[in-house]
């Protein structure tokens, strides 16, 4: 088994050098898409989608609407191992992280033609080290950051041209779970909004917690609440249901993923049934480690990555959101997918698998929620996310 990448600081930046010598077949292509019957796509029918990498920062490419085949358009590599995007209202531009410096950082793009990025306002630090993911606030007025080795959680203001502007807020977890070697302290893994823009939630493995916040008119981050995970299950990421009053958390240390009830009057969670992620009988062949989790526009499905088993499992939303039941898993098209992702019209999901320098595709079947390979993963650098927008 690989050691896992966000055990220390030296292994992402040694994961971003195997990634950029393996990137070196495959340098900027210009070409146009085309449909498989050969003729050119309508532009209507390409999307865009970035690349967070570890060594070789944001490669932007095109994407298929249809089939979700990748091709590549540009890169921007003066930002280092840029492992989580997010885009803001809009689509205009783009937000990274940015681990050069002690502190990790987050900063602004504006989001061109044909998905050429170009620096927009400085780099600001987040107040801690190792940053591993941040989120636009809905309505964009503030970026939200969560700094893993530091097991802190942070916001900063964004400036009327989508720059991040001062920060706002810093907020430091304390605590730890019963793994001493991943839960010796906190480390704060997520930090997103619930569907209605009221709350923030930050995910921490090392404390086997996950924390409500109120963002306050002045951008300051409000502790309310915090719910624990079963000891030692390692919470790392979480996703809303769209309608219903309720969250699933992927935890990466037990394999599971659990759903919590969820009080959108005092941002309150309860922890529910934890299900496995992956067959009965797999976690006895190989040892794994879920990573990203989302939930279809319908909130029928729920797709979860598992690094280890290398697939991607679909569950079956039941019980009026409050039960999961799995399907099936299918391969995520190479090794250690850390992210998925969906695309905005839901008929695709994409996975950036770490380890395999490859995104999968696969298309979505509305009805059931069935996934598809829908062509050779492509080859690319080691990843941390994909965004489609």
């Amino acid at each position: 088994m690989p050691p896992h990448p966000s055990s220390a600081l030296g292994r992402r930046s040694f994961i971003g050098l195997l990634g950029a010598a393996a990137l070196g077949a495959h340098a900027p292509v210009a070409r146009a898409l085309r449909a498989p019957s050969g003729r050119e796509c309508d532009a209507a029918a390409v999307g865009q989608a970035f690349l967070g990498t570890y060594g070789n920062g944001i490669i932007s490419c095109a994407y298929d609407a249809a089939t979700g085949a990748l091709t590549r358009r540009s890169g921007f590599t003066a930002v280092t191992n840029p492992s989580f995007l997010a885009a803001g209202p809009g689509g205009k531009v783009l937000y990274s992280l940015d681990n050069g410096g002690r502190q990790g950082a987050v900063r602004a793009f504006t989001i061109g033609t044909g998905g050429a990025l170009t620096a927009l306002g400085q780099a600001r630090s987040t107040g801690g080290a190792n940053v591993t993911h941040l989120s636009v606030h809905p309505g964009g007025r503030y970026l939200l950051s969560a700094n893993y080795g530091a097991g802190s959680v942070a916001a900063h203001a964004v400036n009327g041209d989508g720059s991040v502007g001062a920060r706002t807020g810093l907020v430091q977890h304390t605590g730890s779970g019963p793994d001493p070697s991943r839960q010796e302290g906190p480390h704060a893994h997520q930090i997103i909004t619930d569907p209605k823009g009221a709350y923030v939630f930050a995910v921490d493995l090392g404390t086997d917690k996950v924390y409500t916040y109120r963002l306050d008119a002045d951008g300051a981050l409000r502790a309310v609440s915090e719910v624990r995970s079963v000891p030692g299950a390692g919470p790392r990421h979480m996703a809303f249901h769209p309608t219903a009053p309720y969250a699933y958390v992927a935890n990466e240390l037990n394999s599971t993923v659990t759903v919590y009830s969820y009080n959108p009057a005092t941002g309150a969670l309860t922890r529910g049934d934890s299900r496995p992620t992956v067959p009965a009988g797999s976690a006895r062949a190989v040892r794994n480690y879920p990573s990203e989790v989302a939930v279809s526009a319908d909130g029928r499905f729920l797709y979860l990555s598992n690094r280890g088993h290398e697939s991607v499992a679909r569950f079956a939303v039941t019980d009026s959101g409050a039960a999961l039941r799995l399907l099936d898993t299918v391969p995520s098209g190479g090794s250690w997918p850390r992210h998925l992702s969906l695309s905005p019209t839901g008929t695709l999901l994409f996975t950036a698998n770490q380890y395999g320098n490859t995104v999968g595709t696969y298309t979505v079947n509305r009805e059931t929620g069935a996934l598809t390979p829908s062509g050779p993963p492509f080859a690319t650098s080691s990843l941390g996310c994909v965004l489609p927008i």
